[in-house]
């Protein structure tokens, strides 16, 4: 596994981010696409308390999915 400091790890199945921000923006989930590369996990999810509403985004990574076909 390569390094990776996120937010919380549960089960060594899903990565979570936590942010506090007005809005999520797309380094948000560069960052957490870069965590599941690093850790090799499939599934992560980006939780934002930061915006009038609470936002929930969920990633799930597969290195062998082709947009294309």
């Amino acid at each position: 596994m390569g390094d990776f400091f996120a937010d919380l790890l549960v089960e060594n199945e899903l990565v979570v981010e936590l942010k506090a921000v007005r809005q999520l923006v797309d380094e948000h989930t560069a960052q957490v696409l870069g965590y599941l590369r690093a850790s090799r996990l499939e599934h992560a999810m980006l939780v934002n308390f930061g915006a009038p509403v609470i936002q929930f985004k969920k990633f799930i990574f597969n290195e062998d999915f082709d947009p294309k076909q």
